[in-house]
């Protein structure tokens, strides 16, 4: 594997990283003392972003997949929530979702910039892996939220 791709998959893991510790952090706050099931349950899909990550310094980016996801565009008519002590089931729901939706976009917009087919396609299989748990997210808000309105 090439240096940079290499960097940017450093670059991505270094990203999940920190959205991994988003959510150990928000577990550890007694406010989300009921919420703790669904952030570890978050925690470990960044985790496993991180092990995809790995993986793919070990394979050939001609044997990468990029699978299209479907968008609900739930995530179009959310805003943004800020974290707060009084957040509820919704808003981390929310928070979860346009945290994927921006890394989606992140790597989409990384991959129409570079002119190296490699890295385009390893920057479409990443946003393929963010939208996937976007979509998981949404599926989640629609079944449990805007069913329950």
């Amino acid at each position: 594997m090439n240096k940079e791709l290499e960097k940017i998959i450093d670059f991505a893991i270094d990203q999940e990283h920190k959205a991994v510790k988003f959510y150990q952090d928000l577990q550890k706050e007694n406010k989300f003392s009921e919420k703790k099931n669904l952030l570890k349950d978050l925690e470990n899909m960044e985790k496993g972003h991180i092990e995809i990550l790995n993986s793919l310094k070990n394979d050939e980016i001609e044997n990468i997949e990029i699978k299209k996801v479907q968008d609900l565009h739930i995530s179009d008519y959310l805003i943004p929530v800020e974290l707060s002590e009084d957040m509820s089931y919704q808003d981390i729901i929310v928070i979860a979702i346009k945290k994927e939706e921006k890394a989606y976009k992140l790597y989409n917009d990384l991959a129409s910039k570079t002119d190296t087919e490699d890295v385009r396609k390893l920057f479409l299989k990443l946003a393929s892996e963010e939208a996937k748990h976007k979509n998981i997210f949404e599926q989640i808000y629609d079944e449990e939220v805007l069913s329950n309105n």
